[in-house]
């Protein structure tokens, strides 16, 4: 067998299979029908997911995932000449080359995903599996994978995940759409009152994808009148200033309240109880889908035409895109979307 075939199988349905995906968080809740597709095809397999250490507990949710390896690219390459950061990394090397595995998989498709895949163990038979140089968003990491895919760049994130996996594991990928996550069923937090409630995720990687403010205060009062209380999720003390700022606009006709921080799994929690989830282009509105929550995702700066919020055609979950880059869309038609989402 030649390094590098596209039409290398695995000789028999693989026992252990190891999947990268490291960040971000969006990406990361975008592998986890793969996961899925995975356990369908392959009941008896174990699954492992290598992660960046901020996101691990989103693989934690699905049932299917054995092992979580965390890594810290991001943070190590802050710290290189720390002793610290290199005990941490050999640690990581350790737990990467426990197992040896029948397939590596790289979903990320960037060098330094693809340098972890090298840095695994396989099977007499296994094989490191990634995006064909054309296909992968650096093309300098399909030098190294024993197995190149050429799946088309014109897909939904989530379709290209899926069919490089079944392409590297040899099946159909027509499997039914599923997240993974239909079992989780997280208690409701405890700093909320009984009041049913809407998830505004108000804050994004990048100004231009933000929603201006007095919109939002148009849509917290349309949902208020509703009987919705919404929640503001923030991180960062820009994004907890806005979220003040917002709440503290609201009047008898809006009900909102900023949420305490919050880690990665608190947040699934609280996007899980919500009736609604609007969101901007930001991973925890991926993640909201993932948990099947109607989801309204809002637009300003980014096209959603192959990132936008996705679960499958038809769609599995209640879900809208709105707007396009420049063109971020009117108060008008998010509350027509939002009445749409919430209707029984």
């Amino acid at each position: 067998m030649q390094p590098g075939s596209s039409s290398l199988l695995p000789a028999a349905p693989p026992r252990r299979i190891l999947l990268v995906k490291t960040s971000s968080l969006g990406d990361v809740v975008h592998a986890l029908p793969v996961v899925s597709d995975l356990h369908r095809r392959f009941p008896e397999a174990q699954i492992d997911w290598v992660v960046e250490e901020a996101y691990a507990d989103i693989p934690r949710l699905h049932p299917a995932v054995r092992r979580v390896i965390p890594v810290a690219l991001r943070r190590w390459r802050m710290t290189l000449l720390r002793v610290a950061t290199w005990r941490e990394m050999r640690a990581a090397l350790g737990a990467l080359r426990i197992d040896d595995y029948d397939i590596v998989l790289d979903a990320q498709g960037l060098v330094k995903s693809a340098l972890l895949v090298a840095m695994t163990r396989r099977t007499v038979d296994g094989q490191h599996c990634g995006y064909a140089r054309g296909a992968a968003r650096e093309p300098l990491a399909a030098l190294f994978y024993d197995k190149r895919l050429d799946i088309p760049k014109n897909l939904h994130a989530v379709e290209r995940n899926r069919r490089v996996a079944a392409a590297a594991c040899g099946y159909a990928a027509d499997l039914p759409f599923d997240y993974g996550l239909a079992s989780y069923f997280p208690p409701r937090p405890e700093w909320l009152d009984a009041r049913p409630y809407a998830v505004l995720l108000t804050a994004t990687s990048r100004v231009e994808k933000l929603w201006p403010e007095e919109h939002w205060h148009t849509l917290m009062a349309f949902l208020a009148a509703r009987g919705l209380c919404s929640v503001l999720p923030a991180g960062s003390p820009a994004e907890r200033e806005r979220a003040q700022r917002l709440s503290a606009a609201t009047t008898k006709t809006s009900v909102a309240c900023v949420a305490p921080s919050l880690s990665i799994a608190a947040l699934a929690s609280l996007c899980a109880g919500a009736q609604l989830v609007v969101g901007l282009d930001t991973g925890l509105t991926h993640l909201a889908v993932a948990l099947g929550r109607p989801t309204l995702a809002l637009f300003s700066g980014s096209d959603p035409l192959l990132t936008g919020v996705y679960a499958g055609d038809p769609p599995a979950t209640p879900l809208r895109n709105l707007g396009a880059d420049g063109a971020p869309p009117s108060t008008e038609a998010a509350c027509a979307a939002a009445a749409e989402l919430l209707s029984p």
